[in-house]
């Protein structure tokens, strides 16, 4: 917000110079603004500092901060600053492009640039030497500063870093704060600052580029600026510094480089840089300077700014903006003044106040030639009056050059104006010089553009001399303002170079009248459009038609080139038309309708309609291209027909009797237009019109009917086209149509018709494709159609019946008409594999076996002998084939169907048949063998076998139960899945068939694969008891399969599945089997006796053992094994088992029997548990010998302890070892053995957990000082609750100390001492701490809080010293809860939060203080909190109440707060407040306050207020006024009446209180003769003549002569009218002298109209001329007339004569 009051500053910190009072706060020469608060948008305090923020523009601010574990770059666009964005970016630094959202990060030696928006990276680069400082010093460069070099990076291209610039030997040491580059990049800036014996001293290094050399310069902060001098013409290069040395602070302006070709030097300026005696220690840490302006701001570090003139060095003005060090600054663009941040997170800018500045200079710095200077450098206003003052002197000493130089530089041209011009113009010329005139423009020209007044008054005599040349050199110069006048002046000599000022000066009327006058009428359009003017485009396309129709036809199409037609189409189309410009219109509505919109259809049908009445053939083509769609189609339709464009007609007619009476002349229509046309038709429609061309002349149209037919057959539908043509009896045509369609038509009954017409038209060859290659007819149908046809030719009959099988249909047909050579030549040629079915059908009409016999030779085998068999077969006929087949066999045909009849005949006639089967090996086993089942099963089974026909040979063995050649032919044929099927208990003859191969088929068989094969299907089929059967017979008798090894093995375990009774009996009597596994599986089976049996026989010794340890579960048996094996591995099981056992003793006995510590840690986890450590001490000292594992070594300094040998212990831990001593030593800790803790906590230097163990053995002496050893925060605090438990606060205190600096213990440590009741021991504690080094914010908040709960008194000592290191909110909490009222407010008045503390304030009054109320209330944000401070004022100090509305004077509103005053009544006691707001004239304000004025009867104020405040209900307080018993208050209610155009109420209350002249002159003005007429009644009713005279003259105007001369006689008064009478005829005679004057000079009656009367205002008055005294008639009778009633009267005109005469 702009700077509104004075600038204050804290106590001790200020300036007397500096104050400025409330009256001056107008006059600052600058605008402050807070921006943004950092901590409000979520930033810590913390993290703002220049370290972790940069600034590189305006736009940007750039933070880094790290929330928990994660680091993250939080970005602030200062446009959206309440929307920060964060990113999860771990770098050393990031500083944001000064414009675009790019961000360059470092960490460590990497550099990396990114683009935000596109995530992107742009850049990449590791340097050699970390980088110190880096800066964006252009929008494509960014500068590094190492220790020792300076580097420019550009962003184009790949281009890497790039050395400038050595630093200079004079920064080592110095910490890098700035580097700043000119304009051109040509100068380069380094700035650092370093600590030198108690003052930072400031160190810069300038390098000039170009001359590659650098000078060092004592300096704290610098800057660059580009300056213009007067007279120069390139700008200079200066360079502005300040620094703070011993001697004091300065500020250098110098130019870089030396001046430029034709410049003048700039004068080096040195001037003091002012430091308040309070800011001994203050330097400069930035500037800025201000192109705009040219002014330099200057930063210090406490918050100082100083504004200095770049081109003087002059101070403009400083003062102290912030508490707090800027630490970042950057030009604010917006204003072109200075931006900065401040550790408190404050973003502020400050800039020039254009509006304040020069008075400023003025009046307070008095410095004229510098207001003068600035207002003209930069156009500043405030200086007006100065350069008023000097051009007046100048121009009263005749000085006219030097006033024309100060009118020219006056800023915002003040002086360039037409009273300026008429000044010079008065001017006498000097002999021998240049007109004052001429000398003004020449100065104005040289210093840049006039003005409209000066460039009319300049071109005036310039165009009067005829030297227009000058004038178009000034417009190309851009020297004068061009304007409308000016174009008119210039338009007398040059219509061009008028166009050329009329485009400048924006004047399109006049513009386009220019274009017209000179022809170039394709501009108009174009210029319209860009100035956004509308001519009367209609009347000049007229216009150029009359001249010219070609460029009228261009210019009517850009008329309606763009989407929105710049004339109406219609009205165009009729300027053509008027001229019958057919074709130039046709050509201009096709481009102007090509956009086919629908508003345009009234113009696309006056297009068609007059070029089919003139030019058919462009209708025609207009109507092709399809270019509209909007017109009227019936008309058009109805125009084409009569034109003979049948085509379009139909195109555009709907009506079906239209259509029908145009479609018959299809010898004018394109015949495949018009089949594309039907198309578009109805159904219905369609039929019609095919019917309507058939009956017109079937001949012509059938072809293309049958085409339109075929096309749309699938709308039309097939059944109606068919009916159409059978109607007309168009076979033919039906026909074609069919055949157009069959081939893709999948109906039956086209297929079907299409067969029909074929064959009524004799075509047969196509019956018999149709008949061949379709699939759609229905064959039954087709067939007795054909039957019925009686073709001479069968074919198509023939080929139906093959295909439908129809066969046996088509043989008796064909037998029964005795048409046999076609049975002939249907299985011979046609189809001979329907040979058997015609056989069959043969045979059913009892055909002779000769005839069949022959006909079956002919055929030769072309046919399925399988299907001739069965139907032989089927008709108990086979052996008619014998010869066939025995002659089939000769000819050694293979064929399984020929021989699988020859066996059958065979089998029926016994002929052979066993050694047929067995010897022939081309007939179907199956088939045969199934033929034979129940003639022979005998013959069946041979063939089965034969065929390996499985399960057809199990099934008639079984039912037959032929069961030893089943298990013969089952061993045989080795096939699992038969053994599994023969096997399963579904199998009712499965035991007769076990039977079997026990007894037979096994043993006769000496393959080993059969053996294999069986027992395996016996497994399979999970019969245990046959197959230990079965193996027994194998096994155990003595075969050749006795030691077999596998047997035996499937044995046992047959035996351990089946019957465990056998197991023993088995392993005693067979040798040859796998022990070990088969033993296992005994374990599985619980058989532990017959694993112990077979691992002790084949002496397996660990297995044994482990069999009667794991299953016996003999611990005794084990131990005797053991003893009688003496194994160490035995032993080892043995002790393993024991241990699982908890026998400590006797598992470590046999751990040392058998020398084995390999299992330490179960023998140390068991000891531990069952307490055994003096074994264990055994047996860990036997394995320490083995092995020096720390594990064991721990534990044995572990089970020291235990059994409290701390001698041995201190003396194991005293040599060499590798235990685990901490370890050791916590357990200890946690099993309460605190002197063994204490030997191995200080064996390792373990001081934290010593502590804690001598806390534990109450030596808190000790543990203090093993704490402070530790020098841990848990130690500590460990140690300090135990020191305040045991009541040792001073211990306490000293462990606290160390507490109380970290924050996050802080709260356990606060916790701790009240939960037991010592609060002044930790209020001791804690005033301890805040000397601290360290201290941070969490004590002193904490501190607060303890205070308010327990030491309220010294609450606020401690806030006033400490609160700007609390946590406020948390002591605000705090305080509220103690009922602290003024410690709260005070809190939150340094929080910000002015809305609590002022309600805090009215809540609670012992809080309240009027000079702090007033400070606070008038920063609220909550507008309500104004009037609930109002009401309590009013409840608790009504006499402060004054005072508190001036402060909130520019905040409340007004109408508001009047209308609380007026409902608690109390307005008398802000009078003065509603006098001071009276200037805003608000409504209610000036209401309540001439309410006061009335009720104090001050009409002297009331009429001061209501004349110069508007803002109120004049009609009601007029009301109230006229019933006032002042007269003052009505004649003011007549003035409000007045005002309002009440003139009748006006007037009847001025004649009330006899104020006869105010009654008068309301009448005048009311303009209103009936007022005036009533008011003259009023005076003569009252016998007031004098009045009655007054108002003739007052109200001339409005009365009618004879009126008043008839009130005058009628009363008797017309001394007193005579004087308006004789004007009135006075005026007349005038006029009709005019009107006799003119009559006589006109010439001629009908050349001039009649002269309207016009009366002559400035015509003397009768009464006034000599003589009028003279003459006749006594003088006016008068009277005295009161002095109130006439006083004031106008003295003018007749009246005034006429009393001056008396």
């Amino acid at each position: 917000t702009k700077i509104e009051g004075s600038f204050s500053f804290q106590e001790g910190e200020g300036s007397s110079e500096l104050h400025h009072t409330a009256k001056m706060s107008q006059a600052l020469p600058i605008a402050f603004q807070e921006h943004l608060n950092l901590q409000n948008v979520g930033i810590q305090q913390a993290n703002i500092g220049f370290s972790t923020l940069t600034m590189e523009s305006d736009k940007f601010l750039c933070v880094r901060e790290k929330v928990g574990e994660q680091a993250q770059v939080v970005i602030i666009d200062m446009a959206d600053a309440n929307n920060p964005v964060r990113r999860p970016i771990s770098a050393d630094s990031a500083i944001m492009h000064p414009t675009l959202k790019v961000i360059a990060l470092k960490a460590g030696k990497q550099l990396q640039i990114f683009n935000i928006e596109m995530k992107t990276k742009m850049k990449s680069h590791i340097m050699t030497d970390e980088v110190m400082f880096w800066k964006w010093i252009s929008v494509k460069t960014v500068a590094l500063v190492t220790e020792t070099c300076v580097y420019h990076w550009s962003m184009d291209g790949d281009s890497q870093p790039t050395k400038v610039f050595d630093r200079h030997a004079s920064l080592a040491g110095c910490q890098i704060i700035n580097y700043r580059t000119d304009l051109n990049e040509k100068w380069l800036l380094l700035v650092g600052i370093s600590a030198q014996q108690g003052r930072v001293v400031g160190a810069m290094q300038l390098y000039s580029v170009d001359r590659k050399v650098s000078q060092a310069i004592e300096g704290h902060a610098g800057a660059f600026a580009q300056f213009k001098m007067d007279g120069n013409q390139a700008e200079s290069t200066l360079f502005c510094f300040a620094v703070r040395g011993q001697a004091g602070g300065k500020l250098y302006i110098l130019e870089v480089g030396g001046p430029a070709q034709g410049n003048q030097g700039f004068q080096k300026r040195t001037v003091d840089v002012f430091f308040p005696p309070e800011a001994a220690n203050d330097f400069p840490v930035a500037m800025q300077v201000s192109k705009k302006h040219d002014v330099i701001f200057l930063i210090t570090k406490y918050g100082y700014v100083h504004l200095y003139d770049l081109e003087t060095g002059v101070c403009i003005y400083m003062n102290r903006i912030s508490g707090d060090t800027i630490f970042v600054t950057a030009v604010h663009e917006a204003t072109s003044g200075i931006i900065g941040v401040n550790r408190k997170g404050q973003v502020l800018s400050v800039s020039v106040d254009e509006s304040n500045v020069i008075p400023y200079i003025t009046n307070t710095l008095q410095n004229y030639d510098l207001a003068i200077r600035m207002a003209t450098r930069n156009n500043l206003p405030g200086a007006d009056d100065l350069f008023v003052k000097k051009f007046n002197d100048l121009f009263a000493r005749g000085q006219y050059g030097e006033a024309a130089t100060v009118a020219a530089n006056s800023p915002r041209s003040a002086l360039r104006t037409p009273q300026t011009i008429q000044r010079f113009q008065q001017c006498p010329t000097q002999p021998g010089q240049q007109a004052p005139l001429l000398q003004y423009f020449s100065i104005l020209l040289e210093r840049g553009q006039l003005n409209k007044y000066e460039s009319l008054e300049l071109a005036r005599p310039v165009l009067a001399q005829g030297r227009k040349q000058l004038i178009e050199k000034w417009l190309k110069e851009e020297k004068l303002e061009c304007s409308e006048e000016l174009g008119d002046l210039v338009k007398q000599a040059d219509a061009t170079l008028a166009l050329s000022v009329y485009l400048r000066a924006d004047v399109p009327q006049k513009v386009i009248q220019c274009f017209a006058e000179t022809g170039q009428f394709q501009k108009i359009i174009l210029y319209a459009k860009k100035v956004n003017f509308t001519p009367d485009y209609v009347f000049l396309l007229r216009s150029v038609m009359r001249s010219n129709p070609d460029m009228g036809g261009q210019f009517a199409a850009m008329l309606v080139a763009e989407e929105q037609p710049l004339a109406d189409v219609q009205q165009i189309v009729d300027v053509f038309m008027e001229m019958n410009l057919v074709q130039q219109c046709t050509a201009f509505l096709l481009d102007a309708l090509k956009n086919n919109r629908p508003e345009e259809g009234g113009l696309q049908t006056r297009l068609l309609e007059m070029n089919l009445m003139n030019a058919p053939q462009v209708a025609d083509a207009i109507l092709g291209n399809n270019m509209f769609t909007h017109y009227d189609r019936p008309h058009i339709a109805q125009l084409c027909e009569n034109a003979g464009l049948y085509q379009r007609a139909l195109e555009h007619y709907k009506d079906i009797f239209d259509i029908k009476r145009a479609i018959v002349h299809t010898h004018l229509l394109n015949a495949e237009w018009l089949v594309n046309y039907f198309g578009t038709l109805s159904v219905e429609d369609s039929l019609a019109c095919l019917k309507a061309m058939l009956e017109a002349n079937i001949r012509q149209n059938l072809q293309l009917c049958v085409q339109i037919a075929s096309k749309y057959h699938e709308q039309l539908t097939t059944d109606a086209l068919i009916g159409l043509f059978e109607a007309q009896k168009s076979f033919e045509g039906l026909f074609y149509f069919l055949g157009s369609i069959v081939n893709f038509s999948q109906e039956p009954d086209v297929h079907f018709k299409y067969i029909q017409a074929a064959v009524r038209t004799g075509q047969i060859k196509e019956v018999e494709r149709i008949c061949r290659e379709s699939n759609c007819y229905e064959p039954e149908k087709v067939k007795n159609f054909l039957k019925e046809a009686k073709l001479q030719d069968q074919l198509p009959l023939i080929i139906v019946c093959d295909r439908f099988d129809f066969v046996h249909d088509l043989v008796l047909h064909l037998y029964r008409n005795n048409l046999t050579k076609y049975i002939e030549i249907y299985v011979q040629k046609v189809n001979p594999s329907r040979l058997p079915i015609v056989v069959g059908g043969l045979m059913d009409v009892d055909c002779g076996d000769d005839v069949i016999k022959s006909l079956i030779m002919s055929v030769r085998g072309l046919f399925s002998t399988e299907e001739l068999v069965e139907e032989c077969e089927k008709r108990n006929r086979l052996k008619l084939l014998l010869p066939w087949l025995e002659a089939r066999v000769h000819e050694e045909n293979e064929e399984p169907a020929t021989h699988n009849a020859l066996a059958k005949i065979y089998i029926d006639s016994n002929h052979n048949a066993e050694r047929f089967l067995k010897e022939n090996a081309f007939y179907d086993s199956k088939v045969v063998g199934k033929y034979c089942e129940k003639r022979d099963p005998h013959l069946a089974f041979v063939a089965y076998e034969r065929g390996q026909c499985d399960y057809e040979l199990i099934e008639v063995t079984n039912v037959n139960s032929l069961f030893k050649s089943q298990a013969r032919y089952l061993v045989k044929r080795r096939e699992p899945d038969l053994w599994a099927f023969v096997l399963s208990e579904d199998n009712e003859y499965r035991r007769q068939l076990i039977d079997q191969c026990v007894q037979t088929a096994l043993p006769e068989t000496n393959d080993p694969e059969d053996v294999s094969i069986t027992v395996k299907a016996f497994m399979q089929a999970d019969l245990p008891n046959e197959l230990i059967e079965l193996l027994e017979k194998i096994v155990l008798d003595n075969s050749m399969f006795s030691d077999n090894r596998n047997l035996q093995n499937l044995l046992i375990l047959t035996a351990i599945k089946a019957d465990k009774t056998r197991v023993m009996d088995y392993v005693n009597r067979l040798d040859n089997y796998d022990a070990p596994d088969i033993a296992n599986i005994a374990i599985g089976s619980e058989l532990f006796e017959e694993a112990f049996a077979i691992f002790k026989k084949f002496e397996v010794n660990t297995s044994a053992i482990e069999v009667l340890i794991e299953h016996i579960r003999s611990l005794d048996r084990a131990y005797e094994f053991a003893e009688r094996c003496s194994e160490p591995t035995v032993w080892s099981m043995l002790a393993k088992a024991q241990l699982d056992a908890t026998m400590v003793k006797e598992a470590i006995d046999s751990y040392i029997k058998a020398d084995d510590p390999a299992n330490y840690v179960d023998v140390i986890a068991v000891a531990n548990r069952e307490e055994g450590f003096e074994d264990l001490v055994r047996f860990l000292q036997m394995a320490r010998k083995k092995a020096r594992e720390p594990y064991v070594e721990t534990e044995l300094v572990f089970a020291f302890a235990k059994v409290n040998r701390l001698a041995d212990l201190e003396e194991f831990i005293s040599g060499p070892n590798v235990a685990q001593i901490q370890q050791v030593g916590d357990r200890c800790f946690d099993e309460g053995m605190f002197e063994a803790a204490k030997l191995l906590y200080n064996n390792i230097s373990n001081f934290g957990r010593l502590a804690q163990t001598l806390v534990h053995l109450q030596e808190y002496q000790a543990a203090v000082d093993s704490a402070r050893k530790a020098n841990s925060t848990r130690t500590w605090k460990e140690v300090s609750f135990a020191c305040v438990d045991a009541l040792e606060f001073r211990l306490a205190q000293i462990c606290g100390l160390h507490i109380v600096v970290h924050a996050d213990e802080l709260d356990e440590l606060i916790h701790y001492y009240q939960h037991r009741g010592h609060f002044e021991e930790l209020i001791a504690l804690m005033e301890a701490g805040l000397g601290l080094e360290r201290a941070h914010m969490g004590m002193f908040t904490e501190l607060a809080i303890l205070y308010s709960k327990y030491r309220p008194e010294k609450m606020m000592e401690h806030l006033k010293l400490f609160w700007s290191r609390v946590n406020i909110p948390k002591v605000l909490r705090a305080a509220e809860n103690a009922h602290l009222w003024e410690e709260l407010v005070f809190l939150y008045v340094h929080y910000d939060e002015f809305d609590n503390a002022a309600m805090t304030m009215v809540r609670h009054t012992e809080a309240w203080s009027h000079a702090q109320f007033k400070d606070v209330v008038v920063k609220v944000a909550n507008t309500e909190i104004y009037y609930k401070a109002l009401q309590f004022y009013l409840d608790t100090n009504p006499l402060q109440l004054t005072d508190l509305l001036i402060v909130l004077t520019p905040r409340i509103d007004h109408s508001r707060a009047v209308q609380f005053f007026a409902k608690t009544k109390n307005l008398p006691l802000v009078k003065s407040y509603l006098s001071s707001v009276q200037h805003e004239n608000i409504a209610a304000v000036n209401e309540a306050y001439n309410g006061l004025l009335i009720e104090e009867e001050d009409f002297a104020a009331l009429r001061t207020s209501v004349e110069t405040y508007d803002a109120f209900d004049a009609l009601t307080l007029a009301m109230r006024l006229e019933k006032h018993e002042l007269m003052e208050f009505r004649r003011l209610a007549a003035v409000l009446y007045k005002n309002n155009n009440r003139w009748s109420q006006a007037v009847e209350l001025a004649k009330q209180d006899r104020l006869y002249k105010d009654a008068m002159a309301y009448t005048s003005e009311s303009k209103d003769a009936k007022i005036a007429e009533d008011l003259l009644t009023f005076f003569v009713e009252a016998k007031n003549n004098e009045c009655f005279a007054a108002c003739l003259f007052v109200c001339y105007d409005l009365l009618k002569p004879d009126v008043i001369l008839e009130l005058a006689w009628r009363h008797n008064i017309l001394d007193f009218a005579m004087p308006f009478l004789v004007q009135v005829t006075r005026e007349y005679l005038g006029k009709v002298d005019k009107l006799v004057e003119r009559d006589a000079a006109r010439p001629d009656d009908d050349e001039e109209g009649p002269v309207p009367l016009v009366m002559n205002d400035n015509a003397p008055l009768m009464i006034t001329g000599p003589g009028y005294m003279g003459g006749g008639g006594g003088g006016m009778p008068m009277g005295g007339m009161p002095q109130g009633q006439m006083g004031g009267m106008p003295q003018q005109g007749y009246g005034g004569q006429m009393y001056q005469q008396y």
